[in-house]
């Protein structure tokens, strides 16, 4: 269930509070008790881990080496670098 901020437009009152995401947003400020609250809209906390066994380092990315080229570039340098080898050709042999 998500934490949803509340705005009371009557005495500027801002608040968090818990609820289901099908419930109704609240309409009633819980200090000045007037009908002119407001759901303000929220970037949320993205995905939070809780609990033994997770690290920050297991979901970072990794950058790589520049040694090694990787993806589409590696294929295309291997393409052109096998493509620009001239064929080997047999001599032919010379009557004489």
């Amino acid at each position: 269930m998500p934490t949803y901020e509340y705005l009371c437009e009557n005495c500027g009152y801002e608040f968090e509070h818990f609820q289901s995401i099908s419930s109704e947003p609240l309409k009633k400020c819980p200090k000045c008790h007037h009908d002119s609250v407001v759901r303000k809209v929220s970037g949320g906390t993205g995905l939070i881990f809780k609990g033994s066994g997770f690290y920050i380092t297991d979901y970072t990315h990794k950058k790589s080496s520049s040694a090694e080229p990787s993806g589409s570039a590696a294929k295309k340098r291997k393409s052109s670098v096998s493509g620009s080898k001239p064929k080997e050709t047999k001599p032919t042999k010379s009557e004489g």
